[in-house]
Parts: C-alpha cells; structure tokens; sequence
C-alpha cells in the first residue's frame, strides 16, 4: 500500500523532469551562409573585382587600385604596406572618389590611338580636366601636398561669397589690417574708408589683395570663423588634401593643398556667376582717399601683360605666387562647347612667366585630346555615404518577406509560459538533447515496469 503512493511521486517528478528537459532543447542553428553570397557593403561607384589597395590585384581591371601597373606607367606613389580595416576603408573611399590613376606619381594619361602625347611640363603638379563633366583628362601628382598660395583664394571666395551681399559695407579699421604678412600682395584698402563688399571682391580677384581678404573675413564673422568654414567646405568637396592656415594662402607652417583640390575649388566657382564675373574682369577702379585708381588682373594669361600672350577663350579663375609655393595657377577656358579647367603648380624652370606658358601647353593639349582619351579620374564631389541597414524594429521587413518566410518555415507551437520563461532564462549547452533522451527513455521503461506489475497483482486477487 506505501509503495504505490511512492511510484507516483515518482512517475511524476520524473515526467516534469522530461517535460522540462524537452522544453529546454535549442531551437536548431540558422542554416549555414550560401558561399555565393558577399556580406560586405560595396562603396558607391567601386567595381565588384576590384582589390584594396595593399593585397594583390589579381582580377583588378587595368587602373584599379591593386591592379598591376601597366607597362611603362608610373610606379604608385607609395609602396604597399600592411593593410588595417581603416586603410581598407581609406581605400574604398579614395577609390569611390576620384577614379583609379589620380593617386599614382608622375603622369596618369590613358590616350587612345592617335591622341597627341601631354606637354613635357617643369611643374611639380598640374591638372587638366573637363570643367563641365569634371573627368580628369591627364593629371601629374595630382595629390601631392604643396603650398598653394593665392590660389587658395578660390577656396575662400567659394566659401565667403554666397554669405554677404556685394552690397554689404563695412569702414575698415588699423586692427583689421595689422597682421597681414610682411611682403604680401595687396590692393590698397585704406583704413577709415567705406567699402562695398563687390570693390573688395575685386581686390581680390584682381589684385589678389591679402588686405581685401582681411576686411572681408571680418565682415562674414570673424578670420577664425571664415577659415573653419573654409575647411568645413573642402571637406564638403572631397577636397581632402587641403588644410586652411590663412585664407588668403600666404605660406604659413601646415597649409597645403593640391592639383586636384584646387581644380576642384575652380570647377565650383565656374558654377557661379558672380565668381566667374570678379575672376574674368580685366581692369576696373579701386576706392582710395577721397576718390579711385586702376587695378589690372595680375593674371597675365588673362591680360596679356608683360610679353604673355593671352590664351583665348580664358575665363580667368587666379594665380598666385609666395616663396615656398613657387607661381601657381589655376585656370579655365572655353572653346565652342567645351570648356577645359587647369591647374599648374610651381614650374622648376622658365621664369616667372613658366606658369602661364605650361597652363597654355595644358590648354591646347586638352582641347586636342578631349573625346579621344579615357579620363584618369574625377572631379565630381564623392558619393555621400551609405545609410546604416535598417533593422526589422527600426523599418519593418520588406512588403512580402514575412508571409514567404511563414509559407517556407511554418511556426512552431506556441511554447508554454514556463518554456518562455526557460528560453529567456538564456541559452542551453549541447548536452541538453542527450538528457532529454534518456530521461524520456526511462520514463517509458518506468511506466511500463508498473503497468505489468498492477496486471500481475491483478491476476492474484487483489483487493
């Protein structure tokens, strides 16, 4: 009579043991990736064989970073090192943005049968490039870090000009002219005098007046203000070789910029009337004491001064020139349709005029080659980057996805609340299958034991 009392209990404690061994079993790992599948997201703009820069170019297409340099070309201007996450991504994105030759040293030109070979030019750096497309159609160290003196004023009048009226006036104070640099070029803004923000653009662009630049930095907040806007805005472009010092680009320890950069502070000006109107403008009259004088462009491809013949069709940009720069310049010109943008950076020799004389050999080359070479690279701003993936609580599952993933994989029974308490409770080591196995195996041994012992008490009588 005690014992039956006792197997119960023990029937029972052994079926929730199975029950809640059962309950505990892992739901079964996802199935494993498809090979064929690439989890990676891809920059914009980035061929799916392309390799990064720093592991072999096996499969890279001609050019791509990677790729084997093609005969005669010119070695990279690094040598590959040890490549980190961060380098990997630098890559993609240098990739993405501006094609895959404009990182290379030395001259970077892919000319098809026929086209006339580039100009042999002194010039540490120079660009030329379609201004209206923004392809790169040759290009020499294009990314190389140099000082780029006045040239730099683009950067600072597409930055200030669309923030103040040429209306707007300001009276010129002694401070606001205090630390322009010994030796600097200037227009001649006359503390004490009113001026109107359209003769101070005109100092600029005409006189590349380092007091002009002054005057109107304070007018748009401040010279601090103005450089970081003018570095917020070279970021904006892609421009990523420049570091704004001083806006109006007298040599100061860190400032840089670059061919590229500077062709494309150039190609954004063209894009604006006001710019192209100041940087075209030959000559005009200058506020002094008490009345005006001349100022004459100093570009003499422009002008025509000084024994340079003037390029035609030149729509102006500016030069420049300081000690540790050298003469540098950026320009543009139109011919029929097709307007050309160049950028010629600190020529090793042929005088002060070099500069003018190789943008001119640039100039006549492109407009000869275009249409007949494939570009290096581009001065388009780089792609904006890509959005994070959106999850399931953040943007829903694709119209669809979830009905063909019920009809594929039907749901599994509700769990009881005392199985969602043991899922939550976290997962369960690969040990739980065996034990579940077992038990149930001896829960059935356990019941059968007993019914043939109840059926053989009841053969003898009972009770």
């Amino acid at each position: 009579m005690i014992i039956r009392p006792v197997t119960r209990s023990a029937l029972s404690g052994t079926v929730a043991l199975a029950a809640g061994l059962l309950v505990l079993l892992p739901v079964s790992p996802p199935a494993a990736a498809d090979s064929r599948t690439d989890p990676a997201v891809r920059a914009p703009g980035l061929p799916a064989g392309a390799a990064i820069a720093g592991f072999p170019g096996a499969g890279a297409p001609p050019g791509a970073p990677g790729a084997p340099a093609p005969s005669g070309s010119a070695p990279a201007s690094r040598p590959a090192g040890p490549t980190t996450p961060g380098r990997a991504a630098a890559s993609l994105d240098t990739a993405a943005r501006d094609g895959s030759l404009l990182r290379r040293s030395g001259v970077q030109v892919r000319p098809t049968r026929g086209t006339p070979a580039p100009p042999e030019l002194s010039a540490l750096s120079w660009l030329v490039a379609d201004a209206r497309t923004g392809d790169v159609l040759a290009a020499r160290d294009a990314h190389r870090p140099l000082p780029p003196a006045s040239t730099l004023k683009t950067l600072f009048a597409i930055t200030t000009l669309p923030r103040l009226s040429e209306h707007a006036k300001r009276l010129v104070t002694d401070e606001e002219l205090d630390d322009i640099g010994p030796g600097s070029s200037t227009v001649g803004v006359v503390p004490g005098v009113r001026y109107e923000a359209a003769d101070l653009w005109r100092g600029v662009f005409l006189s590349s007046g380092n007091d002009a630049v002054r005057v109107l930095s304070e007018m748009n907040g401040g010279l601090d203000a103005t450089v970081k806007q003018m570095r917020d805005k070279a970021k904006l472009l892609g421009a990523r070789d420049t570091h704004v010092v001083s806006p109006d680009g007298y040599d100061a320890p860190g400032q840089v910029s670059s061919a590229y950069d500077l062709a494309v502070f150039g190609r954004t000006g063209l894009g604006s009337p006001d710019f192209v109107r100041y940087s075209s403008t030959v000559d005009a009259e200058f506020p002094g004491y008490g009345g005006t004088f001349g100022i004459m462009n100093t570009n003499r491809l422009l002008t025509g001064a000084d024994g340079v013949e003037a390029y035609p069709g030149l729509i102006g940009v500016k030069n420049g020139y300081t000690t540790e720069a050298g003469y540098t310049l950026i320009a543009a010109a139109r011919h029929g349709d097709r307007t050309l943008l160049v950028t010629v950076l600190n020529p090793q020799w042929g005088g002060v005029h070099a500069v003018y004389e190789e943008a001119r050999e640039l100039l006549d080359w492109g407009f000869k080659a275009q249409g007949r070479v494939t570009p290096v690279g581009s001065l388009r701003p780089p792609p904006a980057p890509l959005p994070p993936r959106p999850t399931v609580e953040a943007a829903g599952p694709e119209p669809g996805v979830v009905e063909k993933a019920v009809r594929a994989h039907p749901p599994s029974p509700t769990p009881t609340a005392g199985a969602a308490r043991a899922v939550a409770a976290g997962p369960v080591t690969g040990t739980v299958l065996p034990v579940a196995v077992i038990g149930a195996a001896a829960l059935a041994a356990l019941a059968l034991f007993l019914g043939r012992r109840r059926r053989g008490r009841g053969a003898g009588g009972g009770h």
